[in-house]
């Protein structure tokens, strides 16, 4: 007789691929008593089977564990907004810094219940991509729903256009593009999935470093000569996704309009037929925000107007940025290019605009330059190993007679036969 199944409790995440059949699969087991779907056993011969039950949520009053203050010592809040407060704090045991989300209200059997799982479902799903702020685990304490993140030492892309406001700097348009690429990533990767931000903007673009180390030059072929040293270091910003409150399916959308300066009117027409163009709209406006662009408005004349596709064109980038962000909010949606798109553009990747055979056309030249250098440096090689050897002087002896450096073979740098 083969081992019995126990099955454990747990949610369904609406994000995963695998989320219907889940379902169904718990629609054959069937329920336990007084409708639970757990069914304990002490039997050590027993096959543990977790899923979920669609139609009975796992409710936050049923997972209480209290971490926050045993697990984590609170170093400073980094922000708060209308739903939660967001901690910059240390994990006692591994000595890292973690970002961890707070709601501000209880929100277990509250309205707002199901927006914190949306939030948490999200971020799980999402959370393999160097453009989607990493996600580490979530739980409930008292009714509030925590959120341990990664933490992103650059702050959010909104207090960097308030810094850059008061000291009178601009993103420059080379930024901007690394702005735009990176997030465009980020959003496609969602894209990939299914899902949709729905509530793309600055405060929700978050900000961490990489360290890279400026290549130097080196005279020797064979690795670094003695007297060279490491280039300065520099800071390379990492643009990536965060606050996924607003996070929806597209085949079976469950929209929660977000911030109005960012929304098309397409959404607040309640038409979700290309809810993916609606991120590419909001992003083109927080690239504007970032480059420098006036204060968007909530609502009047120039709400309406940016709405038409007229957006300010920013002064200190190119006319082709300009036409891009503004071809990223046409009216026409259609219009709009989607996050992969973008990733290709020939504005922020000049190879996109490049057909394969010219790709191909350039490779088969420099590989033919690469012959030729190597060639050329083969017969260097040999014209040095044939060069005739000095005369051997009058009271020399034999064992002498090999001068030092006459025969042996130096790698050659290029830039000697050029």
């Amino acid at each position: 007789m083969g081992p019995r199944s126990r099955q454990v409790a747990a949610n369904v995440n609406p994000f995963t691929p695998d989320a219907s059949a889940i379902g169904a699969k718990r629609a054959r087991h069937g329920e336990g008593k007084n409708g639970s779907i757990c069914n304990d056993s002490d039997d050590e011969d027993i096959e543990d089977e977790i899923f979920g039950n669609p139609a009975k949520k796992l409710a936050l009053h049923e997972s209480n564990i209290s971490r926050y203050n045993a697990e984590f010592a609170e170093i400073s809040t980094i922000g708060s907004g209308q739903f939660g407060s967001v901690h910059k704090c240390v994990n006692r045991l591994d000595g890292c810094i973690y970002a961890l989300k707070r709601s501000l209200k209880p929100v277990a059997g509250s309205v707002d219940e199901q927006n914190a799982m949306r939030e948490v479902y999200a971020h799980a799903v999402l959370g393999k991509n160097p453009h989607v702020v990493r996600y580490y685990s979530a739980w409930a304490e008292d009714g509030h729903m925590l959120i341990q993140n990664e933490y992103c030492e650059g702050g959010s892309l909104a207090d960097l256009i308030e810094n850059n406001k008061n000291s009178s700097e601009l993103m420059a348009e080379g930024e901007l593009k690394q702005l735009l690429i990176q997030i465009a990533e980020g959003v496609k990767y969602i894209h990939s999935l299914g899902l949709v931000h729905m509530d793309i903007k600055p405060g929700n673009i978050f900000i961490s470093y990489s360290t890279d180390v400026d290549e130097c030059h080196h005279s020797g072929d064979e690795g670094f000569d003695e007297n060279d040293t490491p280039g300065p270091r520099k800071r390379t910003p990492l643009y990536k996704i965060g606050d996924l409150g607003h996070v929806t399916s597209v085949s079976s959308p469950q929209v929660e309009e977000g911030d109005c300066r960012f929304l098309p009117n397409e959404i607040l027409q309640e038409d979700y037929s290309s809810l993916p163009k609606a991120d590419i709209f909001a992003l083109a406006l927080t690239v504007y925000l970032a480059g420098g662009g006036s204060e968007l408005p909530k609502n009047g004349e120039e709400w309406h107007e940016i709405r038409r596709g007229n957006l300010q064109n920013l002064e200190h980038i190119s006319n082709e940025m300009n036409s891009l962000l503004t071809l990223m909010i046409d009216p026409v949606v259609n219009n709009r290019p989607s996050a992969t798109v973008l990733t290709l553009h020939p504005v922020l990747c000049p190879l996109g605009a490049k057909s394969k055979a010219q790709l191909r056309k350039e490779l088969n030249a420099e590989k033919f330059k690469n012959e030729v250098l190597s060639r050329e440096l083969e017969e260097a090689r040999v014209q040095q190993n044939n060069l005739p050897r000095p005369k051997i002087g009058l009271g020399t002896q034999a064992r002498n007679s090999r001068i030092i450096g006459q025969k042996v073979n130096r790698s050659m740098s290029l830039s000697v036969i050029m």
